[in-house]
Parts: C-alpha cells; sequence; structure tokens
C-alpha cells in the first residue's frame, strides 16, 4: 500500500516539476515580469487564505457558543424537570374526594 502511495506521489512530483518547465518555457513575460507577478499572485493568496482562516474561525467560535447555550438550557430544563418529579414524589397523594359512594 505505501508502495502505491510513494510511487503516486512520485507521478505527481515529476508531472508537477514538467508543468513547471513547460509554463516556464512558454511563459508570455520575461523571468522577472513572470517572478513579480507570482509574487503579486502569492501575497493576493496569502491575504485571501487568512482572511478566509479567520472567518472560520469566527464562525467555529460561533458555533461553540451556540453549542454551549444549548448545553446550559438542557441542563436547566433537565435540573427543572427533576424538581418537579422529585416535588411530586416526595408529596403525598391528595385524599380522593369523590362524590360517588361506594353502595
Amino acid at each position: 500500500m505505501t508502495e502505491k502511495i510513494h510511487s503516486t506521489a512520485g507521478y505527481f512530483l515529476a508531472g508537477l516539476a514538467i508543468g513547471s518547465l513547460v509554463g516556464i518555457v512558454f511563459a508570455p513575460k520575461s523571468g522577472e515580469g513572470t517572478r513579480d507577478f507570482l509574487a503579486k499572485k502569492v501575497k493576493e493568496g496569502s491575504k485571501h487564505a487568512r482572511k478566509k482562516a479567520r472567518e472560520l474561525k469566527e464562525r467555529a467560535d460561533d458555533f461553540a457558543d451556540r453549542g454551549k447555550e444549548l448545553v446550559n438550557q438542557t441542563k436547566e430544563q433537565i435540573a427543572t424537570a427533576s424538581d418537579a418529579a422529585s416535588d411530586a414524589h416526595d408529596k403525598p397523594a391528595p385524599p380522593d374526594k369523590s362524590k360517588a359512594k361506594a353502595v
């Protein structure tokens, strides 16, 4: 299994290297222009990635806060129901006040 992964990774890296070389050879810009263009795109990609990471972190924090609120609400509901059941169990049953009399 690991041999297959290494083999696949090797083919991927070889393809990546060949594609990069072909791209550089047939690039419409000079080497300096291409480097500037790539540097600009890397900066833009980095800014975009940081922005998305920040957004995802905020969303995760929001979900965590909502989850904590739901847990606390559920705890309160369970405690209230438990107290009510305990109170009902501790109280004696009211006497039967039925007006019908046994014959």
